[in-house]
């Protein structure tokens, strides 16, 4: 009996450490929120890169190409529209596995070629994290962005 309640145990706690079905809808649909339009997008570049710099203020220098040193100009600007686009694409291939694999597979490329190391990933999350729960308030779900970013992190990282 021992055995099957630490088998279930197991099984739940891997379930939840998915990005699931029903996350990824949650994902959809507050994306689709906080991301907004236009102008809006700049800004909410502006946001996550500003706590990605105070988390991790060191990874400044793995922008020096796109001017890290200023978030406000117009060559970072366009490098956190180009993330942002990279990742609104993600959550927008949430529902289509394979298409989600091949953009997965792509940014894996990238980012192995820039050397961008792991703990990177995590303050890219936090600030996300961040900056998405500001922009939707009270309905944010924590839990299934973490599973579902970690997820995504994990495919960019090792391919898993």
């Amino acid at each position: 009996m021992l055995k099957v309640i630490l088998c279930l145990v197991g099984l739940v706690a891997l379930a939840a450490a998915d990005c699931g079905q029903m996350e990824r809808l949650v994902i959809k649909e507050q994306w689709s929120s906080a991301y907004g339009f236009g102008n809006e997008r700049e800004v909410f570049g502006e946001e996550i890169w500003a706590e990605v710099f105070e988390i991790a203020p060191e990874s400044r220098e793995l922008f020096d190409r796109v001017r890290g040193d200023n978030i406000f100009s117009k060559q970072f600007r366009a490098h956190a529209l180009r993330v942002l686009g990279g990742l609104d694409m993600c959550i927008g291939l949430l529902d289509d596995q394979p298409a989600l694999d091949a953009q997965l597979s792509h940014l894996k490329g990238q980012h192995t070629e820039r050397k961008i190391p792991d703990a990177y990933f995590g303050a890219f999350k936090q600030a996300l994290l961040n900056v998405v729960s500001r922009h939707i308030g009270s309905c944010f779900d924590q839990d299934s962005w973490s599973h579902c970013i970690d997820s995504l992190n994990a495919a960019i990282k090792d391919g898993s």
